[in-house]
This record gives C-alpha cells, structure tokens and sequence, in this order.
C-alpha cells in the first residue's frame, strides 16, 4: 500500500505538489492521471525518496523509502526507460541491480524471460530501441518480486502486442494481491488497465475513485439512434429538450435517456433501427474535469530543477 499525506515539495518559487493526499490499494490498478506538469513524476519521485518532500509524508507498506533495507524486495519501479548505462548489456545491468539488493542471479533470466529480452539479453542497452528499453526497464522493477509497483508511462514506444501484453501482465499483478500504480497519458488505454482513479492537477488532488465513477461523474451520457424518419424524430426530440446531433446516418441524443426515446418514437409512430446508450469516455471526463488544471505547464518542473542545479533537493 502507498499513503500520500499532506504531501508538498516546492522547487524555489515553484510549488510543484501542494497539500496531496490519497492512498494507493493492494489487489488493483491504480491509474495516476493528471495535465503534463501536474506534479506526477514529482509525486513518484518522492515515493522512491529521489526527492524529500517539503511538508507531509508518503510511505509504502506503512514505512518511507529511504528505511527500507532491500528497497527492490519491497518496491518496483520504471521511472525512466533510458536510465541504463548504454554501454552494460541487459544482463550486465539487471545483475548490477540485483547483487546491490542481494537478489538471486537465477533472478535475472527469469525477469528477462518474463518481458521477452531473453534472446537479447548480452546486447548493449544503448542499441536497444524504446519499446526493448521499456522492457528492460519493466525487468528490472520485477526484479526482486515486489509488493509494489510503480510505472511511468510504461507502454511508450510499445506496439500493440506489447501494450496489450504490459495490460494483462498488471491485470495478473493486481490479481496477485500486488499495489500496482501507473501514470500514462494514453487514456484510452488507462480506461481498460486501470480500476481506481488517482486525478491530479497543479499539484493537487482532484479526485480518487473508481474509473468507472469517475467517467459516470465527468462524462455526458448519450444515445445513439438510426431511423428512416430521422428528420420527423430529430424536431419531436428538440421540442422535448434534448440535444440531438446528426451523425453519419443517425442521431446522437445527450440530455434523454434510451426509454423516453423509444417511448416518444412509439408515441409518433416513429420507426427505430437503433436506440444504443453510449457511456462516455474517460478522455471526455479528463478533460471536463481537468479543464482548469492545464494552465500549469510541463516546463515549469524542469525550469524549478534546472534553477536549483547544483542544490540538494534529496
């Protein structure tokens, strides 16, 4: 499990996470949403200790990082696909990593079989392309079987095969009794990975529920209806208020439901083809709900790092 309390971190003048609490469940996929230079990557950042925070607290498995005796045994974690030395081969790398936390060598080919590295194994890292990179990267947050596990952006550079692959593979983490927390800005796929929700924005918690309450919340329903009298049925549903769209052959209704339709179709005689309720989308329900949030922009973090270069901000 991973509790956030009142967690702040300033750079400088730049407040990068300000007051942020949530916590972060076992036994799910916990997706970390949020506008680019929300304070995601801050965020993770101080789960793994790389930053102290400036006011609260976030612990994993009720301690915080830095008193963890084997951290890899505990905590998992892909922050950035390219931290490799370019010259170590996958092996070299992953062997480095597991003798630090006195992992088992027989360790390392296994995480390697698991992300498919296994014939690649001797090469140079800094050959490898992003999606290979990835994989590497995930390897080594399995690598000593952890309770937790954090990813950013974990399906950058992967082909569909392996984004469908990294998908089933947190669904079986999760399932495992495993705290999986990732942060992606591929929505539509966060929509079938993720269960629960943790949404951010300049910092601060916006919201955390499940992913489906959080599209129900955020996402106008609609309704998608086909007739041959489509004129007739688009002026009947207008006077009653609803707002009806034209698309392709048919008509998108928000602001009715797929009873009162039928209902007012059946009423004037109307022929239906199609009456299909259509839930709305986790990217509408981002952006509805993370509108005033992308005034922070993406830079800001790098510029507050960049400001304070050479300081200790550990």
């Amino acid at each position: 499990m991973i509790e956030a309390k009142g967690l702040t971190k300033r750079y400088g003048k730049t407040l990068a996470v300000d007051d942020l609490s949530f916590s972060v469940e076992p036994g799910r996929v916990t997706g970390f949403l949020g506008p680019n230079g929300a304070g995601k990557s801050t965020t993770m950042r101080m789960i793994l200790g790389l930053d102290n925070p400036t006011a609260g607290q976030v612990t994993v498995g009720g301690k915080r990082y830095t008193e963890l005796h084997h951290p890899l045994r505990t905590v998992g974690a892909l922050l950035d696909a390219k931290w490799v030395h370019p010259n170590r081969s996958a092996r070299a790398h992953l062997m480095w990593m597991a003798k630090s936390n006195k992992i088992p060598a027989r360790r390392v080919d296994e995480v390697l079989d698991i992300v498919g590295l296994t014939a690649v194994a001797g090469k140079r890292a800094g050959g490898f392309s992003l999606g290979m990179s990835q994989r590497l990267g995930i390897a080594g947050a399995l690598l000593g079987d952890p309770e937790v596990l954090l990813f950013d952006e974990p399906v950058n550079g992967l082909d569909p095969e392996g984004i469908l692959w990294i998908r089933k593979f947190m669904h079986r983490l999760a399932d495992e009794g495993r705290t999986v927390f990732v942060s992606s800005h591929l929505l539509s796929e966060m929509a079938l990975t993720a269960s629960e929700l943790v949404v951010i924005g300049k910092g601060r918690l916006i919201t955390q529920s499940s992913t489906e309450e959080f599209v129900a919340r955020a996402a106008e329903s609609t309704v998608k209806v086909r007739t041959p009298q489509l004129d007739k049925l688009r002026a009947l549903l207008a006077q009653a208020s609803a707002t009806v769209d034209i698309e392709g052959d048919g008509l998108i209704v928000s602001g009715m439901e797929s009873e009162k339709i039928g209902e007012t179709a059946a009423n004037h005689g109307v022929v239906l083809h199609e009456l299909s309720p259509q839930q709305g989308s986790l990217e509408q329900a981002f952006m509805q709900i993370t509108g005033d949030s992308v005034e922070y922009h993406a830079a800001l973090e790098a510029e507050a790092r960049h400001a304070l270069a050479g300081q200790d901000v550990r």
